[in-house]
């Protein structure tokens, strides 16, 4: 569910026209509904209502601060994968202690920023991270709650390139290493045991894969237990996926997903934490743009929009597919044709989509990208330096800029010519 709708003809974000926030702030730009986001939070965090549960949202599919603020208000915990998103979060409102820090490539300098923030735990990737980890703490005098992520060689079946538990994947310690792990970790004295990590990848639409992977986990926590370890959390990360397009397969409600871990995890008593983030926040965005040009070279017409792939990558790094609408709607007996729909970045692969069925298009008319509210913004770049698309938040009537678009010279003025090059 999401709150962009037509209004009389024209879309909607919540009770603001897009349109008049494209003439103020201009495109391309990215919307996000409050109204959205607060449900999609409430009605996840509601599925585990009674449980001991922890919902850590997931910043790096978006951490806007206003973004992460809306759910902070909410109660909302964070799972961050660095220092900068470390201090989004905090700058959002959310206390260290529903903080974790995941990631497989943490530095020592964020480490150590890290557990002087107090965060609540660290899910450790790898030995030599576990021993850094250990030397971090014991230089600054403390302890490092630390839950191991554990990769139990469940392939997710969504997407290649964000499946996260497989054996050949860069992610986790592999199985077979887990008990050794563990007992390495035991022997460290800046090392405080607290849980076990697992996180098989995204944009799951069975649960089949997400019980295989925890009823291992659950097996896990008895094993490591019996060998004298305190496990008194599981983090189970996030997953679950949203529908993209008419035809894809609804994924599992947050309710039969809260069903099948208490049913697969309760019986341990361990708190447990979970890290949605796509399920929150992609379908409470959009990504507004304009129509350039319409450009027909031979049986094919070309939508050439000013919004491109530095500002949306998705269908370029994942041949993923967005919905397109039309911010004016079209007349339900509108004739419909194939067009290509591209920016203008010197890339072929700056395409969004090849023969998409869309309503008559001209310069000057606005469309938008639906469901464009994770791994939109947060992915985007300054190729052939093209300033960072703004985003705006939206409540009720309301909307305000919560990241503005840079100038040119704002741009430049970060890069500096080396002294040789100075007259």
């Amino acid at each position: 569910m999401d709150h962009f709708d037509y209004h009389d003809g024209e879309l909607c974000a919540e009770d603001v026209p897009i349109a008049r926030i494209a003439a103020e702030v201009g495109t391309p730009f990215y919307c996000y509904s409050t109204a959205t986001l607060e449900r999609h939070y409430q009605v996840f965090a509601g599925a585990f209502a009674g449980a001991d549960a922890l919902v850590c949202y997931s910043l790096k599919s978006n951490s806007n601060v206003a973004v992460v603020g809306t759910l902070a208000r909410l109660g909302a915990g964070a799972d961050i994968v660095s220092e900068g998103e470390l201090k989004r979060a905090q700058a959002a409102g959310i206390p260290a202690h529903k903080i974790v820090f995941s990631g497989v490539g943490k530095r020592r300098e964020e480490m150590k920023a890290a557990l002087d923030a107090g965060v609540l735990q660290f899910n450790v990737e790898s030995l030599p991270e576990l021993e850094a980890l250990n030397e971090v703490a014991l230089a600054v005098g403390t302890r490092a709650a630390v839950a191991l992520r554990v990769n139990p060689d469940v392939d997710a079946g969504s997407h290649h390139k964000i499946s996260t538990g497989r054996e050949q994947d860069k992610f986790g310690i592999a199985w077979a290493d887990a008990r050794a792990t563990y007992a390495a970790a035991a022997r460290m004295p800046g090392i405080e045991i607290v849980g076990i990590d697992v996180h098989i990848g995204s944009q799951l639409s069975s649960l089949d894969p997400f019980e295989s992977a925890f009823r291992k986990v659950a097996d896990m926590v008895e094993i490591l237990r019996a060998g004298g370890h305190n496990i008194s959390r599981i983090d189970l990360g996030g997953g679950l996926g949203v529908p993209y397009h008419e035809t894809d397969q609804a994924p599992p409600l947050p309710s039969a997903y809260a069903d099948m871990i208490k049913r697969v995890t309760g019986h341990l008593k361990c708190q447990i934490i979970l890290e949605p983030g796509r399920l929150i926040s992609a379908n409470a965005g959009v990504m507004v743009s304009t129509v350039v040009y319409v450009k027909r070279s031979g049986d094919r017409t070309f939508i050439i929009l000013d919004g491109a792939m530095n500002d949306l990558l998705r269908p370029a790094l994942y041949e993923a597919f967005h919905r397109v609408l039309p911010v004016s709607e079209a007349a339900p007996d509108a004739p419909q044709s194939a067009v290509d729909l591209v920016g203008p970045v010197c890339e072929s692969g700056d395409t969004f989509a090849r023969n998409r069925l869309m309503p008559p298009l001209a310069a000057g008319d606005l469309v938008v990208f639906c469901t464009a509210g994770a791994y939109g913004a947060v992915m985007s770049s300054t190729y052939n330096t093209r300033p960072l698309a703004p985003e705006v938040l939206v409540r009720g009537g309301e909307f305000a800029i919560v990241r503005r678009r840079p100038s040119l010279d704002e741009m430049l003025a970060a890069e500096a010519a080396p002294s040789w090059q100075k007259p």
